[in-house]
């Protein structure tokens, strides 16, 4: 059984049978409830949706089903084809839209997809209108429209040069200094939308752009998550290119991995802290990650007399705590980058285009500019548990454990020490708990890991 529903959206498999996998019923089951939900909460006839997808191979039969679906309950779409999750987002304000779906299971492998969907400012909807959609696609409650009723079609392909002429009119986008370094720059898309996306981008700045598995046709050379153990291949070309630096994207552009000229991974925790520095480099304010990203975060939100705060996981919670402190950045360590003064979205576009400005003016290489921040390692460990065993009455009695440390419970329950930290989160799909820890020595994060698994063993 490969389908999640959740209140981000539907995610499965392609293929199989009903209400298991991703089929075209799933597919047109959903979109009908997020289709219904909106006519039932907008106070308007004439709705529009934007969609747009990445390029993994089922996203033209699965677009193909969410358009014909919209249409028929007398919704209009307009569809961008080939895009990124940024992109679609800043288009559904830019249209004026009353919505949008995106098509793409983000860092997934190729046989899966997914529909998230967003609300009339181009953000994820709340957990609580997802838990409505959900009960609609339930309830199967949808009321199709009659034949003069249908909903129009157009398509549109302007959609990336004005998502990336915004980001060139932003005043913290140093276009002219970025161009005066004339960067060279190798970039990994996974064969997906990043590969059209980001040299049209590196082109506008001015940068020479190395293309490494560009072409947008879905067969992604090797596991599209953005993480060390697979980006071998941009390593080294980076070195052989004798490349400033080199970019790698998921495939629908929304996770940022930076590589120093070294064929060194500059650490996906570390996009989000140098694109803070430099920006609270230049204005005091706020910064904000989710509780289980790095504290270099916030180590560098004080450097700059600047304050940090940390959400619950998961970017629709990072974003409500940016608009409730006005923050200046936010993100997750995921690689992750949200700029408000463009959008509040995860967006790899924007994350380039503010990193290359930091790079040009602090006059250093990537590998310069990585160790001038503090050094933290993580690590992840999980501890099974059987099914009778209550994870909040354990969770409950970590906390009074450590009581007195600095401990948060916004979700699940991290405790703050003076040289590390850790976060202990419940899984939603099986008994476990889910272990982060982070120190100065990826020794002592694994060491404090297997110290608190055996407090837990030993709560038990």
């Amino acid at each position: 059984m490969s389908l999640i529903k959740s209140i981000s959206g539907i995610r499965g498999t392609i293929g199989g049978k009903v209400n298991d996998n991703l089929t075209p019923l799933d597919v047109v089951k959903f979109a009908s409830a997020f289709g219904t939900w909106l006519q039932n909460n907008k106070n308007k006839k004439d709705l529009t949706l934007i969609i747009g997808r990445d390029a993994r191979i089922s996203g033209q039969m699965v677009s193909s089903l969410v358009t014909a679906t919209l249409q028929g309950l007398g919704i209009n779409v307009v569809d961008l084809g080939l895009s990124t999750t940024p992109t679609v987002e800043i288009m559904v304000p830019e249209l004026k839209a009353d919505g949008g779906i995106i098509l793409t299971a983000s860092h997934n492998p190729k046989q899966w997809n997914a529909l998230k969907l967003l609300n009339e400012k181009g953000e994820f909807i709340t957990g609580e209108n997802g838990a409505e959609v959900l009960a609609l696609a339930e309830s199967e409650d949808f009321n199709y429209a009659e034949v003069d009723d249908l909903g129009k079609y157009e398509t549109r392909d302007d959609a990336f040069d004005i998502h990336i002429q915004q980001i060139l009119d932003l005043p913290m986008v140093d276009v002219e200094a970025i161009k005066a370094k004339n960067f060279k720059v190798v970039l990994d898309a996974v064969n997906s939308t990043g590969g059209i996306a980001i040299p049209m981008l590196l082109d506008k700045l001015g940068c020479e752009v190395v293309k490494l598995y560009c072409e947008p046709n879905g067969q992604f050379p090797h596991n599209p998550e953005p993480l060390k153990e697979h980006l071998g291949d941009i390593c080294e070309l980076v070195k052989k290119e004798g490349a400033d630096l080199g970019v790698v994207v998921d495939p629908d552009v929304d996770r940022l991995a930076l590589i120093d000229e070294k064929g060194e991974m500059f650490g996906e925790e570390y996009t989000l802290v140098a694109v803070a520095d430099y920006l609270l480099k230049n204005k005091n304010g706020v910064a904000i990650s989710n509780l289980s990203s790095s504290r270099a975060l916030r180590d560098v939100a004080q450097a700059h007399n600047s304050e940090y705060f940390a959400s619950a996981v998961g970017e629709v919670n990072v974003v409500t705590l940016m608009k409730e402190k006005n923050a200046v950045i936010g993100g997750e360590g995921n690689g992750g980058i949200i700029y408000p003064d463009l959008h509040y979205g995860r967006d790899s576009l924007v994350g380039v285009a503010l990193f290359l400005t930091h790079l040009a003016k602090e006059n250093k290489t990537v590998s310069e500019l990585r160790a001038g921040y503090p050094s933290y390692f993580m690590g992840k460990k999980k501890i099974e548990l059987t099914p009778e065993i209550n994870v909040d009455d354990i969770l409950s009695k970590m906390e009074k454990e450590y009581q007195n440390e600095n401990v948060s419970t916004i979700d699940g329950v991290k405790i703050d020490f003076e040289n590390n930290w850790v976060h202990l989160r419940k899984s939603n799909t099986e008994p476990i708990i889910r272990i982060y820890t982070e120190a100065k020595s990826q020794e002592e994060a694994d060491k404090l890991g297997d110290d608190i698994i055996a407090k837990i063993k030993s709560l038990i």
